[in-house]
């Protein structure tokens, strides 16, 4: 690979989202967008090399995008027939602006709201939303979700046919649609960053790009829609859990549970960016009036991230905020986590019998977490027997090599020196 071509190929992933974005403004298809930002690629590698890279090589593959989205559209008769009763030039093709006192105008704003539209089933909007915005191949996508390359690219496909057959528009809602929208969007980069974060499958408990490309998203749209704070919140949060991670695996890979991390290692720029991000959610609702569920779980984060150790966590003050994330999302998930919190505040005691509580919930059945959680606490109350069977039940349900072996180490050393 040449130079040039490096730099090529650098230069369009990094641009790429918004030349889709900014296309898909003049053809309205996603699907035909994308190929037009390729076809600026194959312009690209096939001047640059000659005529040297351009002082500005992303307004190059932009114009080089536009001019083809133009041309395309000149040769539509409906098109041309749409021009003539509006009265525009096919160089003016922008939506008129909304009349709304709240309309955004930005074209990856509205990329995102896309990609995101609840039309779509959650697998299809992240594989949707990792192509378009992360930029991402589909051969990355599939490695990152352990898929079959074929499977995604076929849900990409259906995706983008999808947009199309139910004609969705290019726009970022407002009003109440926005607000319903703008839940889709948060929940398909959490979902990213997640799968990142703690890997449902395979060999690896970490997959970092993915929480990169999700945190890049987070802070994109944060700073896109800076008077929603829910937007902030869930930048909070991915800055704040993202900070862990050079601590959340050992040297050779392994898996590292929060009591054992070394928090020398935690990132401090990245805490020092989450609590900025909290302290604009909780401001944008009337300092913390109405949090939403990202912003209250960025607060449980920011609560470990201000402990210089593990025994001086505030847990009472997290055991609190499990309880206001209960109320405005109640969860099953949400009541386990409450009950670790609790466990830390109050004993095992109390934890334990909101737990067993938890194990009737269908929700959680096949939950490895659930087995981990109840064994730990029976090990805390010198249950050992029961602790190890449910340590080898939660490790069987995991699909993760690396949780599974964590979980098995477990079964044969239930009891933890530090509790």
């Amino acid at each position: 690979m040449t130079a040039t071509t490096a730099a090529v190929e650098a230069v369009f992933r990094i641009e790429f989202p918004r030349i889709v974005a900014g296309v898909t403004r003049i053809v309205r298809d996603i699907g035909i967008a994308e190929e037009l930002a390729q076809d600026a690629l194959v312009a690209a590698l096939e001047q640059w090399p000659e005529s040297g890279v351009p002082e500005n090589p992303g307004a190059w593959l932009m114009a080089a995008a536009r001019h083809r989205a133009i041309d395309l559209v000149r040769r539509k008769e409906v098109y041309a027939r749409k021009l003539a009763e509006v009265g525009r030039s096919p160089a003016d093709v922008a939506p008129p602006e909304p009349a709304e006192p709240d309309a955004i105008d930005d074209d990856l704003l509205r990329l995102i709201f896309t990609a995101c539209h609840p039309v779509l089933s959650a697998e299809a909007r992240i594989a949707l939303t990792l192509r378009l915005l992360g930029g991402l191949t589909t051969e990355e996508i599939a490695r990152a979700f352990l898929a079959p390359e074929p499977t995604v690219a076929q849900r990409i496909v259906r995706a983008k046919r999808t947009l199309g057959r139910e004609g969705v528009a290019f726009e970022v809602p407002y009003g109440p649609d926005r607000a319903a929208r703008l839940g889709s969007v948060l929940e398909v980069i959490y979902l990213i960053f997640n799968e990142g974060y703690a890997a449902t499958a395979g060999d690896d408990w970490l997959r970092p790009a993915l929480c990169e490309d999700a945190l890049r998203l987070a802070r994109v749209l944060a700073g896109l829609m800076e008077h929603e704070p829910e937007a902030h919140g869930l930048a909070a949060l991915l800055e704040l859990q993202a900070s862990r991670t050079a601590a959340r695996t050992g040297p050779d890979g392994a898996a590292v549970l929060l009591a054992d991390q070394n928090r020398a290692r935690w990132d401090r720029l990245l805490i020092r960016r989450g609590v900025a991000a909290l302290e604009r959610a909780v401001a944008g609702t009337g300092e913390g009036a109405g949090l939403g569920p990202y912003t209250v779980q960025a607060a449980i984060a920011a609560c470990h991230a201000r402990a210089t150790a593990y025994e001086e966590t505030d847990w009472d003050t997290i055991v609190a905020l499990y309880g206001r994330l209960a109320a405005i999302a109640p969860s099953p998930v949400v009541e386990l986590n409450r009950a670790v919190a609790l466990s830390m505040a109050k004993g095992p005691g109390p934890a334990l019998a909101l737990v067993d509580a938890l194990a009737a919930d269908p929700a959680l059945a096949g939950y490895h977490l659930l087995p981990s959680v109840r064994g730990d606490l029976l090990a805390r109350t010198g249950r050992t027997r029961e602790a190890r069977a449910e340590f080898a039940r939660a490790a069987a349900l995991t699909r993760n090599a690396r949780e599974r072996a964590m979980l098995l180490d477990r079964a044969e050393h239930p009891v933890r020196d530090d509790r």
